[in-house]
């Protein structure tokens, strides 16, 4: 086959302990699935879940026991934090059920969904999708995948994340509003889940901004961790 130009490489993020690597197909996005958080956004209650994605290109691969750089994204002025655990599916399948879920869990890492707050409120204002707020380049912090059968009691783990050595978010994924088994659920109802496939599953309380020079150090017990610095 010839190309007009030559294809971007495959985008992908390394497994913990091996030489291998997950190749990347899309990455979907929860929202507001921690009842405090919200709360914090000014909502209330279990209402059903809803997803956005990001392009596969907004991710910022963060190696173990490494740091990594992402810089102050254009047009924003109020750039926020949001730590998340992210599901790696490794088999696809449409219409899963919660109770066959982790059937198709390849593993976790820890994410970061960056966004450009005050873009996202001005476009929720109008009524327009807020792609701009979400899904600009580096928007996607990630860790190493850590294999399911390795990452311990995810369901229950303490996430967490700080800014130049303060907390500023806390809980534990046990507060999920939509367990992991329930997205995966509602998600595969909406498209067919593929391979490669990756899902920020929520972030709780605490969203703040940060500013050119913060270092994020974000953590899911049982993952390895992640620091990037905001250039």
């Amino acid at each position: 086959m010839r190309y007009v130009f030559n294809p971007a490489p495959t985008v992908s993020v390394p497994v913990l302990g091996t030489a291998s690597h997950f190749p990347v197909h899309r990455i979907y996005c929860v929202g507001r699935n921690y009842e405090e958080h919200a709360k914090e956004m000014g909502f209330t209650g279990r209402e059903p879940p809803f997803f956005f994605l990001k392009p596969t290109d907004a991710l910022v691969v963060v190696n173990a026991g490494e740091s990594a750089a992402m810089p102050y994204p254009s047009l924003t002025k109020n750039l926020h934090h949001e730590i998340e655990l992210v599901v790696a599916i490794g088999t696809g399948g449409k219409n899963i059920q919660a109770g066959d879920a982790h059937k198709h869990i390849f593993g976790y890492a820890v994410g970061l969904d960056m966004t450009r707050r005050d873009l996202q409120n001005e476009m929720k204002k109008q009524g327009r999708p807020w792609c701009i707020g979400k899904a600009f380049d580096h928007s996607a912090p990630i860790g190493p995948i850590t294999p399911v059968d390795q990452a311990g009691d995810i369901a229950n783990a303490e996430i967490y994340l700080q800014v130049n050595g303060q907390d500023r978010q806390r809980s534990h994924v046990s507060k999920l509003i939509w367990n992991i088994a329930e997205t995966i659920e509602h998600l595969s109802a909406a498209w067919e889940l593929q391979p490669g496939d990756l899902i920020y599953t929520g972030t709780p309380e605490g969203v703040a901004a940060v500013v050119a020079g913060d270092t994020m150090t974000a953590a899911v017990t049982g993952l390895e961790p992640i620091k990037v610095t905001v250039d």
